[in-house]
């Protein structure tokens, strides 16, 4: 792969373009923001064929997921259209004025929200078009009255070119400046460093891993003004499986978990990475037959070479922790080519709670099986898991004393709680909340997916006794 490595002057371009059409985006009308939405969707559809087999031949994730992840894309791209159109662009709440002195009376006040700015804008490498130059993070701070400086990821560098060509092309075609979507890239950190630190760039969104979040965060917490970090940073997804469930249906439940710890070879920031069990006939059961499905799995080359060796180096390191038995391991493979081999390893709620290691995200087809012997020590598992995307609940249908604080216990430490199915595919919709607690993201309170995600990058303001001028505007900036 041939990576541009941006100059400083590069960087500092495509950012002024940005802070230069910033303020006219953010007055810019629903029907425009809307149309560039779609127009960007259909982009992507007409050159559908083209932009598969670029995704394909840099990131190996085959042409029916990368189909589906293009019609995704278009998806967001659309459904933040519709959302914009039906008013929550502009979204304000007004109270008239009450004569008198507060607490009873009032001033007339306007709640509205105005755009932040430039927003910095980090391409993830597991989704090549859902979350990366047009994906859901650009599409929201467009919806929001942003222009986005988009940050492409070196793992896919010839599709995110040909992706950025073609969304200047539709600026170009409806007459937008092509500052409203910029564009920089390279494999070192300096580039991602300094679009954080340009003082013109108002908010940061990032997909990818802790460590390159976390750092990333300090840069925009340690500039003279910080500004939003929005980092989803990936989480290790604990599913809970109750004695009700698995007496019922070990094996469907093993099938279904065998396929999503699978799914782009592990490399999904939902994978489910723990799964805890009650001690007994029926987890042996369940055990058994996951093992057994996964022995089945066809995986596929990973994202990147350092990738597959990141998870070569997590399976040695659950595989050597003290405490832990190895339930299925495939033979290790140096070749970065070669398909990661599915890993399930078996350890007590004792060790997973005293032991940092086995808490730590394999990126990639690795699950940790924990046996417990009481809600006890349920709750103490996912209490030292800390902040996760999501916990999956299977087997809560009755309502128990042991249930609710399981339940409770899991809407405080996650963003998502699934009483069925499992934690792979997240659906943008309005209610969607994706982002939980520390570690799995930065700011827990908002979302990275769902049409709430355009709120990230809207500052509420309140307008005093403002002017009739000001009012008419019906929470569209000045």
């Amino acid at each position: 792969m041939q990576i541009q490595e941006y100059t400083a002057a590069q960087i500092q371009a495509a950012v002024t373009a940005a802070a230069n059409i910033a303020d006219n985006w953010a007055q810019s009308s629903a029907q425009t923001r809307a149309e560039l939405l779609r127009e960007l969707g259909a982009v992507l559809v007409a050159n559908r064929e083209e932009l598969v087999r670029l995704a394909d031949e840099e990131s190996s994730l085959g042409t029916p997921r990368l189909n589906g992840e293009l019609d995704r894309t278009t998806f967001q791209l659309n459904g933040f259209a519709d959302h914009i159109e039906a008013g929550n662009a502009f979204a304000l709440t007004d109270d008239d004025a009450i004569a008198g002195a507060p607490p009873l009376g009032r001033p007339h006040l306007t709640r509205v929200r105005v755009p932040l700015g430039p927003v910095a804008m980090f391409s993830a490498s597991n989704f090549p078009l859902a979350f990366s130059v047009l994906g859901g993070d650009t599409a929201s701070a467009l919806a929001a009255g942003c222009p986005v400086v988009i940050k492409a990821h070196p793992g896919h560098p010839k599709l995110s070119r040909r992706v950025f060509e073609l969304a200047q092309t539709v600026l170009a075609k409806q007459g937008l400046s092509e500052g409203v979507i910029g564009f920089v890239e390279g494999a070192s950190v300096d580039v991602g460093v300094a679009l954080v630190r340009h003082p013109d760039i108002a908010a940061v969104a990032f997909t990818g891993s802790y460590q390159g979040g976390n750092a990333l965060w300090a840069e925009a917490n340690s500039r003279p003004r910080p500004i939003p970090f929005y980092g989803e940073l990936g989480s290790i997804n604990p599913v809970i499986a109750l004695p009700a469930a698995l007496s019922a249906q070990a094996e469907e439940l093993a099938q279904a978990l065998a396929s999503s710890i699978e799914f782009g070879s592990g490399q999904i920031c939902t994978s489910p990475g723990v799964v805890v069990l009650f001690a007994g006939a029926d987890a042996d059961r369940f055990e058994n037959a996951l093992r057994d499905a996964l022995q089945t799995k066809k995986t596929h080359t990973m994202l990147t070479p350092g990738m597959k060796r990141n998870f070569e180096a997590g399976v040695a390191r659950l595989t050597g922790t003290p405490g832990v038995q190895t339930v299925l391991r495939g033979e290790s493979n140096s070749d970065d080519n070669a398909p990661p081999r599915p890993l399930l390893v078996r350890t007590s709620a004792e060790n997973f709670i005293a032991d940092h290691a086995l808490r730590e995200e394999v990126f990639g087809p690795a699950c940790v099986i924990v046996r417990v012997k009481s809600t006890d020590e349920v709750v103490a598992v996912l209490n030292a898991v800390g902040g996760s995307l999501t916990v999956t609940l299977w087997g809560a249908e009755n309502d128990s004393a042991d249930v609710r604080r399981i339940t409770r216990c899991a809407t405080q430490i996650a963003g998502r709680v699934l009483f069925s199915g499992v934690p792979t595919g997240v659906a943008v919709t309005r209610s969607q909340q994706h982002g939980g607690p520390w570690p799995a993201s930065t700011e827990p309170f908002t979302t990275s997916v769902g049409y709430a995600a355009m709120d990230r990058f809207l500052r509420p303001v309140a307008l005093q006794s403002a002017p009739a001028w000001l009012a008419e505007r019906a929470g569209r900036p000045c």
